[in-house]
C-alpha cells in the first residue's frame, strides 16, 4: 500500500498521529482484557447475561482506570518539563556567563569554530525564549509535547472502549435477537483477532518494526491471555459450581 496515502494529512487511516500510540495500546488493552473475560466465562459455561455484565464491567472499570493512569503520567512529564524550564530561565537570569560558555559548548561540540561559533552564540543568546529552547532540546534533551493530558487520556478511554467493545459484540446481538447461540464464542474469537491485527499493524508504525511481528506479537499476547482465562474458568467451573 502506498506510504504517502496512508500518511496523509497527519493521520493514518482515519487516526490522528498524534494519538496513534493511545489508540495502539488501549485498544491492545481493551481487546485483551475483555476477551480474557469472555474466554474466561466461556470456560466457565456462564450464561450470555453473565459474559455482558462482567464484560461491560470490565470495559468501562478498566477503560476509566487505564485513561486516569495516563491523564497522570502525561500530566507528570508536562510538570516535570515546566519545572527544569523554570530551572533554565532562573539559571539564565542568575549565572548568565555559564549558560553562555554551555551554549558555546553546545555548539563547539557540533562542530562551529571561530566566528562562526561566536556569531551563533550571540544570535542564541539574545534571546531568552530562544536561548531556554536550545537548552531544554540540546543539554536536557527534553521536547514539550503539546497534546494535554486530558486529550491523551480520551484518546485512552476512546480506544479501549472501542476496541474493547468487539469481544463482545456477538454476545450482545444474541442478548437482543433470537440468533443461534451455538457459535458464539468462535464469532467474538473471530472479531477480536481482526481488531489485533488492525491494533498490530498500527503498533508496527509506532514503534517502527515490521508489519508482520506487530501482528504477530499482538495477535500471540491476546491468544494467550484469553487461553488462561479460558482454562482458568473451566477449572473454577470445575470445582467451584
Amino acid at each position: 500500500m502506498n506510504e504517502t496515502h496512508i500518511h496523509q494529512e497527519g493521520k493514518i487511516f482515519w487516526f490522528d498521529k498524534d494519538y496513534i500510540s493511545e489508540f495502539v495500546y488501549g485498544g491492545i488493552d481493551g481487546a485483551i482484557t475483555t476477551f480474557a473475560v469472555v474466554a474466561g466465562a466461556t470456560g466457565a459455561d456462564a450464561e450470555i447475561r453473565w459474559v455482558l455484565i462482567f464484560g461491560f464491567a470490565n470495559l468501562i472499570a478498566d477503560g476509566f482506570s487505564m485513561s486516569v493512569g495516563n491523564y497522570f503520567s502525561t500530566k507528570a512529564d508536562h510538570d516535570n518539563f515546566e519545572k527544569h524550564k523554570a530551572i533554565e530561565y532562573w539559571e539564565i537570569d542568575n549565572l548568565r556567563e555559564r549558560e553562555v560558555e554551555e551554549i558555546r559548548e553546545i555548539y563547539e561540540a557540533k562542530g562551529f569554530k571561530g566566528e562562526l561559533l561566536e556569531k551563533v552564540v550571540e544570535v542564541i543568546t539574545s534571546d531568552n525564549d530562544v536561548w531556554v529552547d536550545t537548552m531544554m532540546k540540546e543539554e536536557l534533551e527534553m521536547i514539550k509535547d503539546t497534546r494535554t493530558p486530558v486529550q491523551t487520556a480520551t484518546a485512552t478511554f476512546v480506544s479501549f472502549m472501542i476496541v474493547g467493545l468487539i469481544p463482545l459484540i456477538s454476545y450482545i446481538v444474541a442478548a437482543l435477537t433470537p440468533i443461534d447461540q451455538t457459535n458464539l464464542f468462535l464469532f467474538s474469537c473471530i472479531g477480536t483477532g481482526l481488531a489485533l491485527i488492525l491494533v498490530g499493524y498500527l503498533k508496527s508504525i509506532v514503534t517502527n518494526e515490521k508489519t508482520s511481528t506487530g501482528i504477530f506479537q499482538t495477535l500471540l499476547l491476546g491468544g494467550i491471555a484469553a487461553a488462561l482465562a479460558y482454562y482458568v474458568g473451566e477449572v473454577l467451573a470445575l470445582y467451584l459450581l
